[in-house]
């Protein structure tokens, strides 16, 4: 039972939140949105529980999120501030796709990158009717977004984010596995000098590949050797770290770039230095945007499908889910691609 877990009611002077019910009846503030929207995966227990909360504190569900349970109606939110042109428009085509065959209304959100700019970006999406929200990278992760998300009571869909967090549902890949599979292909080709580009700081997939990367590396054979830099998923910081890698007294013979903008940017770096690519030095990304395919060599990357995360996150929304961990943490397939700007190190 959840009576022992049940704290005291707030003061009464104060609009009760989501939160507030969560606290009382001992569950968490998701467990709350389920119930209040009427969807299944809630313990017959449970469901009395908030429902007895929720009438104590005389709390009022927002109208916008119980919207989002009745087919082809509501409106959900992508917030976004990702600098990556390429990555947002694969994010945009995929909601835009979702919306369009679910009936939902695409509001978008932009915000900078500071914790005052993504909240007040949130509860203006809120504000606008938006009963949830698609959180891509870094706001999946960021305890801004997940703290306005609980006060709000609204569902959420975090994609890309490298480690599932309790309060939004997941869509993504294994990032861990997907870079270790690229280390092998640059192993296989005879590379043994590879560098890395790490991706920004606040974002958990930035360690997931770093440690598949190293992972691999260190299984490989003892005259493997990996040369990291720090990068920001940006063109101008892939640059930069390409330009430190090839700087070096014995640099690599390839170089791995935790996303695709930042592997061009590496590219542009080796032809600066009158590199060949890929017979001088081999290039790999990681996402397999559009960018991937247009420029000359083509980019050997990480498919990760950003558009259909996308669009399975505006249908989860829609749809609603349950509390099955498979359902909440939704992983998908990667797959390498293979194009021209990969090959054997030199002889």
């Amino acid at each position: 039972m959840t009576g022992s877990r049940r704290s005291t009611p707030p003061s009464q002077d104060k609009v009760a939140t989501i939160s507030d019910v969560a606290r009382l009846a001992g569950v968490s503030p998701m467990t709350v949105s389920r119930v209040v929207n009427n969807q299944a995966g809630v313990k017959a227990s449970t469901r009395e529980a908030v429902t007895a909360a929720v009438t104590a504190l005389g709390y009022s569900p927002n109208a916008a999120a119980r919207s989002l349970a009745r087919a082809g109606a509501g409106r959900i939110g992508l917030l976004y501030s990702n600098p990556s042109s390429g990555y947002l428009g694969e994010i945009l085509l995929g909601a835009l796709e979702g919306a369009h065959k679910s009936g939902a209304q695409l509001l978008i959100g932009k915000c900078d990158s500071d914790t005052a700019s993504e909240q007040a970006a949130i509860q203006r999406l809120i504000s606008e009717g938006a009963g949830g929200l698609i959180l891509p990278p870094p706001h999946g992760e960021s305890w801004t977004a997940i703290a306005e998300i609980e006060a709000h009571g609204v569902e959420a869909v975090a994609i890309a984010a490298g480690r599932f967090r309790s309060v939004a549902t997941s869509i993504r890949i294994d990032d861990m596995a997907a870079a270790a599979e690229m280390t092998r292909y640059l192993l296989s080709l005879g590379h043994r000098r590879i560098g890395f580009i790490k991706g920004a700081q606040n974002q958990s997939a930035s360690a997931e590949r770093l440690i598949g990367f190293e992972t691999e590396l260190s299984q490989a054979d003892p005259s493997a050797e990996g040369l990291i830099e720090s990068g920001e998923f940006t063109y101008r910081s892939g640059f930069e770290a390409a330009e430190r890698l090839l700087a070096a007294r014995r640099p690599p013979t390839a170089i791995f770039a935790s996303n695709d903008e930042m592997a061009v940017a590496a590219i542009a770096a080796a032809r600066r230095r009158g590199l060949d690519v890929p017979r001088n030095l081999t290039v790999v990304g990681f996402d397999d945007t559009p960018l991937a395919a247009t420029i000359w060599p083509a980019l050997t990357t990480v498919r990760q499908p950003i558009a259909e995360m996308a669009e399975a996150a505006v249908t989860r929304l829609v749809r609603g889910g349950s509390d099955d961990p498979e359902d909440r943490d939704r992983v998908v397939d990667h797959a390498l691609v293979i194009r021209e700007s990969s090959g054997p190190p030199e002889a």
